[in-house]
């Protein structure tokens, strides 16, 4: 079994609390009903990138469930259990894609969002309907309509702030050859 680093402990700690504060109070009501526009997902999904896939759906399962729990209605946790199966996802498709392996150029930006698009896609549009499904009995309809909505909505925030977020992180990293004397 792989043991966490104090660092990626530390991040989960920090992402899910970034998660927490960005998903409860700079939601952006959206005209479906219990669906809100959110720039959490972007920085799930870079984190996710860093940190790996167990970190992202830690930081997107504990972020999304204390978000839940602050607004009063309870835990929906089928909900919860999709932005960590975002998390997981987008840090799996991160190793395959290897996104950490290139600088954050044209290709890098267009494999990570490649990846949190089909994220989202099976997040949205699949994990959290069925869920709502068997675990609370909601009409289809309204499901999918919620679905579709948060599936569009979170990719296109993901890519901005995602991408942002990627393309700065990358400028920090010393670039291969770059300490080599001329």
């Amino acid at each position: 079994m792989k043991k966490f680093s104090v660092k990626t402990i530390v991040a989960i700690g920090i992402g899910a609390a970034l998660f927490f504060v960005l998903g409860r109070f700079v939601a952006i009501p959206s005209p479906v009903p219990n669906v809100n526009i959110c720039v959490q997902y972007g920085l799930l999904a870079f984190m996710s990138v860093v940190y790996g896939p167990i970190a992202g759906a830690l930081i997107g399962f504990i972020g999304h469930a204390l978000i839940d729990f602050s607004f009063g209605w309870g835990i929906w946790w089928s909900w919860v259990i999709a932005s960590a199966v975002f998390g997981l996802l987008v840090g799996l498709a991160a190793k395959v894609l290897k996104m950490n392996e290139a600088e954050m150029g044209k290709k890098g930006l267009i494999k990570f969002n490649i990846g949190q698009l089909v994220s989202h896609v099976i997040c949205w549009g699949a994990v959290a309907p069925v869920l709502d499904i068997l675990m609370y009995n909601e009409p289809i309809e309204k499901l999918f309509a919620q679905g579709l909505a948060s599936g569009i909505s979170n990719a296109v925030t993901t890519a901005i702030v995602g991408s942002l977020l990627c393309v700065a992180y990358a400028a920090t990293k010393t670039k291969a050859g770059s300490l080599t004397k001329e």
